[in-house]
Formats: C-alpha cells, structure tokens, sequence
C-alpha cells in the first residue's frame, strides 16, 4: 500500500508563487509515474503535471508555462513549482502515483488564490 502526503498549500495572492510537496511512504522507482491533478468547486478533477524517467513532463493546458514539475527519486518526493497565480487556480491538488496497476492519491492540500 503507498501513501501520499502532500504540502505547500495555502493562501497566496493573484501573481504570487506557491511550491507543493508530495512524498510517497515508500521509495518508488523512477519510472513510475508521479504528479499532481487538481479539482475546483463543481468540476472534474483535471491533469496538472507528471512526471516519470526517460520521457518529457506531461503538463496539462492548465500549466500553461506557469507551473514547473520535478521530482526527487531518492526522497520519492514530486513537487510542482507554481507562477503567476490565478483565481482560477483555486482549487484541491492533489498528488497522483501510479505503481503496480494500481493509481494512488492523496488527500489533497488546498490552494486559494484570492486579493
């Protein structure tokens, strides 16, 4: 059983900056897909990013050149680094693992952006 934890959300103004944490409880290899999708009030939940070795970062229309994924493989650790925030943004991210056939989440972490 994997275990996700995410951190880094919170409050942040339009135009600011917010970097998300999320650490597996087990080391994971490198070529197994990690990343973040995210889910706003009364949508569907959408791809942000993911990441696995060996191939380009998968980003959603969503990042549009704001939000930067990476990955530490020893830490079995993502984080998705975000820029120029919008309202729009505002939503529960929430970290995605897939291992063994099986997809992972975790509980999400909230980011709000808001003035």
């Amino acid at each position: 059983q994997v275990q996700l934890v995410e951190s880094g959300g919170g409050l942040v103004q339009p135009g600011g900056s917010l970097r998300l944490s999320c650490a597996a409880n087990r080391i994971v290899h490198s070529s197994v897909p990690m990343g973040w999708y995210r889910q706003a009030p009364g949508k569907q939940r959408e791809l942000v990013a993911t990441l696995r070795s060996g191939r380009d970062p998968n980003y959603g229309s969503i990042a549009e050149g704001r939000f930067t994924i990476s990955r530490d493989n020893a830490k079995s650790t993502v984080y998705l680094q975000m820029n120029n925030l919008k309202p729009e943004d505002t939503a529960v991210y929430y970290c995605y693992l897939r291992v063994e056939g099986k997809n992972y989440w975790g509980q999400g972490t909230q980011v709000t952006v808001s003035s």
